[in-house]
């Protein structure tokens, strides 16, 4: 009947907003939460992210959401649970035992299968957190935004435009062989909660995810709920996300909605909030320190704190380096050179007013 009819009413309009991918990164360093266990309890964190993560699926109803959990060795997917390869029977299989969950009339069914699989997976990663793992106190936030911009590529060519020509009928099979209007992209972004202090042992494959991010154009949103660091701050800068580090995190889900909820479609019609002023020190590749003034290999740009280096080889590149003896001297500061104030034409009187001697004559005359 459609090809008799000719219209094409059984295709699926998209007048909306273009869907959004909210990609979080949630930092589970227990070092961090055992401190802010008596202000900022990580349960009351996950109960708060839970709510946010609704209000961004029932804002569009192709919004996609996924969180990975930054841990002290490992990252770990908390939603969407991750899947093993095919059976025998060609079905997926879940690599954990996907959390199954009864139908509740109650609750909406993503918003349910979202808080099921969260609260398992996060459970399961604390209760194999082993005393090895504690033999550190920093994150893997590198290893967190790898991930991170590895899923949303993959998602962006999922959700990517067919090539025209490959379109029948004006319309697309879409995996489950359904009718579908024409796949719309992707708008993409990276949320990360952030309790974890010194970050600059992750510098160089920190700033290798600034700069992927930067070049796919997916906006990097902090939220500083306790530590200090000079990456996170850049990556929002580079990326143009929201860097946030509010005084009270009592009221981290007010922050969340206010400031994070809109995507990057609605942001242009925002007044966003400002981070104030960027730290743009980086962190020495010899001692992960940040340096106010460090020394630059002149092959591969790599940083270091002080030229003393073991052979003066570059710790990156293994070039031989040669410092001249000049740059390491204070350096000279030259005088500042005084100008002479220029007489205007016809003045015979010196600068100030000051009487002019005439040739012969020891009495000065004023004019």
């Amino acid at each position: 009947m459609n090809a008799i009819d000719g219209t094409d009413r059984h295709i699926k309009s998209t007048d909306g907003p273009p869907p959004s991918l909210l990609t979080i990164i949630l930092d589970t360093n227990p070092f961090a939460w055992a401190h802010l266990s008596s202000t900022l309890p990580l349960s009351s964190v996950v109960a708060n992210l839970l709510v946010f993560i609704n209000a961004h699926l029932a804002s569009g109803n192709a919004n996609e959401v996924a969180v990975i959990a930054s841990h002290n060795k490992r990252t770990a997917w908390l939603y969407p649970t991750p899947v093993s390869a095919h059976n025998t029977n060609g079905h997926i299989s879940a690599q954990n035992g996907a959390a199954s969950h009864t139908q509740n009339a109650n609750k909406y069914q993503p918003f349910a299968e979202v808080e099921t699989n969260l609260l398992s997976n996060l459970d399961d990663l604390l209760k194999t957190t082993t005393p090895d793992d504690l033999s550190t106190t920093t994150t893997q936030i590198a290893g967190a935004l790898s991930t991170a911009l590895s899923y949303i590529s993959k998602s962006t060519i999922r959700h990517s435009p067919v090539d025209p020509t490959l379109l029948k009928s004006h319309a697309i099979l879409i995996d489950d062989g359904n009718l579908t209007s024409q796949r719309i992209n992707l708008v993409s972004r990276i949320l990360v909660f952030s309790v974890s202090g010194d970050l600059a042992s992750q510098y160089i494959p920190v700033m290798n995810a600034i700069f992927a991010a930067q070049r796919q154009r997916i906006p990097i949103d902090i939220l500083k709920l306790a530590g200090d660091t000079v990456l996170l701050q850049q990556a929002c800068d580079a990326t143009g996300g929201i860097y946030m580090a509010p005084e009270s995190p009592q009221g981290l889900l007010q922050y969340l909605m206010m400031a994070f909820l809109p995507d990057a479609t609605a942001r242009k019609s925002l007044v966003l909030p400002s981070a104030g002023s960027v730290d743009f020190r980086a962190a020495c590749f010899c001692h992960r320190n940040v340096v106010d003034i460090g020394f630059v290999c002149s092959v591969c740009l790599s940083i270091f704190c002080s030229p003393n280096l073991q052979d003066s080889t570059c710790l990156t590149c293994s070039s031989v380096l040669s410092l001249s003896s000049a740059l390491t001297a204070a350096p000279a500061l030259i005088p500042r050179k005084k100008k002479k104030r220029k007489r205007a034409p016809g003045d015979g009187s010196t600068p100030g007013g000051s009487a002019t001697p005439l040739p012969g004559n020891g009495t000065p005359m004023h004019t």
